[in-house]
């Protein structure tokens, strides 16, 4: 099933999946999908997460803690499948976890779980061959990082090789939430859009309603990842699905009612 945003903008929810547990992640996901939540990204724990900020960081260490694996989070893709069928659901991995399962057991388990997408951080086009040739093979969408500082030559290598969506990161650096979207992100899109026509996500620094208003004047969805994390740190177990819920209610601004 294709990623789809039917709403403007589209919302893309990242959570580490097992922090603060298994079970508390999959009420969060359900939670974040009956607010307005469009796709999730499945985020993978890893022990060296090194584009991301201490937030996600810290969400690794827990769910690392606890146990979770790259086989959980596919388990929970089927879960979340299951019960929400219309939700675009990316799992978001560090290469290194996919190596350690072997990539084509990877494609086979996250296309039959139901996964539509994959995002590998660490892992650029150009040397994605055989990455690209498992995705292919069973029908996942491979979803690419773009970034200000991408040559041209890249873009069009992400553009050519993408499905689902294109994921622009905002500004260069690790993820975190900040207090505006940096002016490289409108730029960013206007170039992708040269040699692509699939929706474009803006993520990194999300973490408000005037951040996805400012998002949704250039591009098709907004990424919103460490501001949700760190809600659910604040949260406990128990509170973190509501509080999430509200949060995702709030970042869409009401539309100006037509001049008359």
């Amino acid at each position: 099933m294709p990623i789809r945003f039917d709403h403007k903008p589209g919302l893309v929810i990242y959570l580490t999946v097992g922090d603060p547990s298994l079970e508390a992640t999959r009420e969060i996901a359900l939670a974040a999908i009956d607010a307005g939540a469009d796709a999730l990204e499945l985020g993978v724990p890893f022990s060296d997460p090194v584009a991301d900020g201490p937030v996600i960081q810290r969400a690794s260490e827990h769910a690392l803690e606890h146990g979770t694996s790259l086989k959980d989070v596919i388990g929970l893709a089927r879960e979340l499948r299951a019960a929400r069928p219309q939700v675009g659901l990316v799992i978001f991995s560090y290469l290194n976890p996919i190596l350690r399962y072997g990539l084509s057991k990877f494609a086979d388990d996250a296309a039959a779980a139901g996964a539509d997408g994959v995002l590998v951080t660490d892992l650029i086009v150009e040397e994605a061959g055989e990455y690209l040739a498992e995705m292919n093979r069973v029908g996942l969408s491979p979803i690419f990082l773009a970034a200000p500082t991408s040559p041209d030559e890249r873009l069009q290598a992400i553009a050519e090789h993408s499905k689902g969506f294109i994921y622009a990161i905002s500004r260069t650096g690790v993820t975190g939430t900040r207090q505006s979207v940096a002016g490289d992100a409108s730029e960013l899109v206007s170039r992708i859009r040269r040699w692509s026509k699939l929706p474009v996500a803006v993520g990194f620094g999300i973490s408000n309603a005037e951040h996805v208003a400012q998002v949704a004047e250039f591009a098709d969805a907004a990424v919103i990842g460490s501001a949700i994390v760190a809600l659910v740190e604040r949260s406990t177990p128990e509170t973190a699905a509501g509080a999430v819920a509200r949060f995702i209610k709030g970042l869409r601004l009401p539309q100006a009612a037509p001049a008359r």
